[in-house]
């Protein structure tokens, strides 16, 4: 769920006025911030907790107490002496043990492990921009990340961001990681906020509750695991959905590939590729040998079979327009529809997902979707989903840095995971392949779009972390490589 400044602030109070001590929260948050730190970056080396006077500060020094006792050397950077904190956060730097550095922290090199900046400069009472000597500090991180291969973890949101609106102030932390304690504010997933807040991962605090009450929500691993049960034991192929592609064509059969790929990494039970004459030879010769490659005169020879869920578009081409739309007006089963299938559709007009058999998933890009707005700039993509999915009976996943989810009467949400490394070919190509083996699933369009965005984007993000690769050198087979552990690491509940 996504919450206001004000809301949230409410939530902490009432929640301290049941009788919760504060203390309880913050050695909550900050077991779980070290927890989210050792996701991210399991080998130990340098942290630096940047503290303020408040208790974001003892949130910091908790989360380090926890590193330190995984091997993570402490340093604690801060204008201030220890009799300026806050009673609590005072009690944390005590037990944390570390000294304050009060000068411009200059790391040695090389480091032995990582160089981890916690950003806990100010906390959510905090407006306006920051002033020296806190200014200063958010300067140093900034100027540690560029330099020196640091990385910035936020405690709960970037200094100098203003959590309601997203405004970046002057200066503001620019953040890798943010992890916000309890909820997400409504700044952080702002398009404006998007490069200073990173990767968001939402701290479960327990004691707050679930407040009641109809909001955007930030997709979690916890949240869609209780959506995606464990298979049962006695599962066979049949259950597990017939799905068939409509993808590929001379010149693009990598992206047939790679959507055929991902339809078998998440579970589909029996993928088929339907490749025309042109190019069947060459698709069925290099299809992986789970695939089933059938030949089609036509895209609408899919009507002849058995499908549970259709994928259709990637690396299509031209020439097969008239086929394409019938397949999107007509198919009775649930499909994505993505790729030259989109732009074809925005080309024809939008009828032809207003009148569609059965559920669409629409998976567009933002030059896709500026298409299918016939040209119309995308100023703010959360309100130009919702307000898209208000005039078409779709369900929308706009693709992006922070991907948004959107379908009519239901919540609108916005996806966590996922790096830099994700902008190149190919991408799109295997969570169109996800998503239509999670629709043969029997997941809704909704559910499948969630799904699929969290675990591609984590796949990615575990190539990178565990897997060798770099935000460079990823490529959409590391994501498929790694989809496997993002199914576990749903199933952990990670962030």
């Amino acid at each position: 769920m996504i919450l206001t400044r004000e809301r949230m602030l409410q939530i902490e109070q009432r929640t301290m006025a049941r009788g919760v001590p504060a203390d309880l929260l913050m050695e909550s948050a900050g077991a779980k911030m070290a927890r989210c730190a050792s996701q991210f970056f399991p080998r130990p080396g340098l942290v630096v907790c940047y503290a303020g006077k408040g208790h974001n500060a003892g949130d910091a020094f908790v989360a380090a107490r926890h590193l330190a006792e995984s091997g993570w050397r402490v340093l604690v950077r801060s204008p201030f002496q220890k009799t300026d904190f806050a009673a609590l956060t005072r009690a944390k730097l005590d037990l944390l043990g570390a000294d304050i550095l009060t000068r411009p922290l200059e790391p040695s090199v090389p480091l032995d492990g990582p160089l981890l900046l916690l950003d806990a400069l100010v906390g959510l009472g905090a407006t306006g921009d920051l002033r020296d000597p806190l200014a200063a500090l958010a300067e140093e991180m900034n100027r540690l990340r560029r330099s020196s291969g640091a990385r910035t973890l936020a405690v709960d949101f970037p200094s100098g961001l203003d959590v309601e609106t997203g405004t970046p102030g002057n200066p503001c932390v620019q953040a890798d990681i943010t992890a916000t304690v309890g909820f997400a504010k409504k700044g952080l997933v702002a398009d404006a906020a998007t490069n200073f807040v990173g990767r968001l991962a939402v701290l479960d605090i327990p004691e707050f509750g679930e407040p009641d009450e109809d909001a955007p929500e930030v997709i979690t691993a916890p949240m869609l695991r209780r959506h995606w049960p464990p298979r049962a034991f006695d599962t066979n192929k049949g259950m597990c959905g017939r799905v068939v592609l409509l993808a590929g064509s001379r010149g693009t059969l990598g992206a047939a590939h790679l959507c055929a790929a991902g339809a078998v990494r998440a579970g589909a039970g029996l993928v088929s590729l339907g490749a025309t004459a042109d190019c069947y030879e060459l698709l069925a010769g290099t299809a992986m040998p789970e695939v089933m490659v059938r030949p089609f005169k036509a895209l609408t020879d899919v009507f002849t079979l058995q499908a549970d869920a259709i994928g259709i578009g990637p690396g299509l081409g031209n020439g097969r327009e008239a086929h394409t739309l019938r397949v999107v007006r007509e198919a009775p089963c649930p499909a994505v529809v993505d790729a030259d299938a989109l732009t074809i559709v925005a080309h024809a007009g939008l009828q032809h997902i207003d009148t569609a058999a059965g559920p669409r998933l629409l998976t567009p890009h933002p030059g896709e979707m500026q298409r299918l707005l016939a040209g119309k700039k995308i100023k703010d993509r959360a309100q130009t989903a919702s307000d898209f999915v208000r005039e078409h009976p779709v369900t929308l996943l706009l693709k992006g840095a922070r991907t948004v989810i959107a379908e009519k009467g239901r919540a609108l949400r916005f996806n966590t995971t996922g790096n830099p490394g994700m902008a190149t070919g190919g991408m799109g190509d295997v969570l169109t392949g996800v998503c239509t083996a999670l629709l043969g699933q029997h997941a809704d369009a909704y559910l499948s779009a969630s799904i699929g965005a969290w675990v591609c984007g984590r796949a990615a993000e575990i190539a990178i972390r565990h897997g060798g690769a770099s935000e460079e050198s990823l490529s959409p087979g590391d994501v498929l490589d790694n989809l496997g552990r993002a199914f576990d690491s749903l199933r952990a509940g990670d962030f």
